[in-house]
């Protein structure tokens, strides 16, 4: 209601003080409405023939190339790819964490802070780190390559030999934030 107001209020100032602008323009849209006029006409069909209709527009239509059409050696399938997944992981076991963590009081298990400590105590060394590692790659990947993407926010780095060097940049990143979170936490 308040947009009708508004486009009549713009339609009767407009009539009171025509625009020198407007005018300026008005042989060029002229010349352009004639240049898009295409008629259109319905006619009312059944559900069977529209449903025929349909199936045949969708039989001229072009499919959609599957990935393996694409380039693997593309920089864009690697990293690109690769963050998505990583935050995907992250926050699919944040929530399963979650969830698991209120309803633990209902169903018996006990996963609070000092019985996770005890388990992990408990574990070999060598279990430790990999679960470490497990945990910390993803988190640094996605946190490098979050930060590689805000670069790229302020339209930095589309150079094809500074996207591979970035893309090199954000593995190594990830790979001594993991290394530092597992052997120095």
């Amino acid at each position: 209601m308040n947009a009708q107001r508004v486009g009549i209020r713009a339609l009767r100032q407009a009539a009171k003080q025509p625009n020198a602008l407007f005018l300026r323009n008005l042989p060029r849209l002229a010349i352009a409405s004639n240049l898009q006029i295409r008629g259109a006409s319905t006619q009312k069909v059944t559900e069977t023939d529209a449903q025929s209709i349909l199936a045949a527009q969708r039989r001229q239509r072009p499919v959609s190339p599957h990935l393996t059409a694409y380039d693997y050696s593309q920089t864009w399938f690697g990293a690109s790819i690769w963050t998505r997944i990583t935050g995907q992981m992250l926050s699919t076991s944040l929530y399963a964490f979650s969830l698991a963590y209120l309803v633990a009081p209902l169903t018996g298990w006990h996963i609070e802070s000092a019985t996770l400590a005890e388990a992990a105590a408990s574990l070999p060394p060598v279990v430790k780190t990999g679960l470490k590692m497990v945990v910390a790659w993803p988190f640094f990947f996605h946190f490098s390559n979050g930060i590689r993407h805000l670069v790229w926010d302020f339209a930095l780095g589309f150079k094809k030999q500074v996207i591979n060097q970035t893309s090199y940049v954000v593995l190594g990143a990830s790979v001594v934030g993991t290394l530092g979170a597992v052997f120095l936490i």
